[in-house]
């Protein structure tokens, strides 16, 4: 990849970033807000600050969905397409083993990436009339404090030393 490439894909990701934030932003704050003003959740996020909107949320859910349904697809299909060019790159190792361990670097990564975009998936791309308070906080939770814990024990497992000391802590 030349530099050029390289500092264009990096500006057209924080140019689109920004505009996409403050897109949000600027719809957010046209909101009005009446009764309750308490979040029924862990952080600030759109869908439970929505829920406590008193005005026409259609063109910010419109707007919202879109940007989390391209956000979401194509980094799930930039990733996808990478690991089509990774798998495809150890389909051409000679060795067997070397495949395997390959491999198994590999599918820790790629059960991070499933698990943490099914979440922001279940999160943001899901009908409204299907979205319950507890459980977006239960989602909430999970992508983003369990996940992130989980990501150690993932990639660890693939340590033997890491393997032994959690045989040796489960057989206490």
């Amino acid at each position: 990849m030349s530099h050029r490439f390289c500092v264009l894909l990096v500006g057209l990701t924080y140019v689109y970033g920004f505009t996409d934030g403050m897109t949000q932003t600027v719809l957010t704050f046209r909101l009005s807000y009446c009764g309750s003003r308490e979040i029924h959740g862990f952080f600030c996020a759109d869908p439970p600050l929505l829920k406590l909107s008193c005005s026409d949320l259609r063109i910010k859910q419109t707007v919202l969905l879109m940007s989390s349904g391209f956000n979401l697809s194509i980094t799930s299909l930039a990733i996808f397409v990478s690991y089509v060019f990774i798998i495809s790159a150890i389909l051409r190792i000679r060795s067997a083993d070397a495949r395997r361990k390959t491999f198994s670097t590999c599918s820790s990564h790629l059960m991070s990436v499933t698990i943490f975009y099914g979440t922001l998936f279940f999160m943001y791309l899901r009908p409204n009339s299907q979205q319950s308070v507890d459980q977006d906080k239960v989602v909430t939770v999970f992508y983003s404090a369990v996940i992130p814990m989980l990501n150690p024990l993932i990639y660890g497992m693939r340590n033997r030393e890491v393997k032994e000391a959690l045989k040796k802590g489960i057989h206490l």
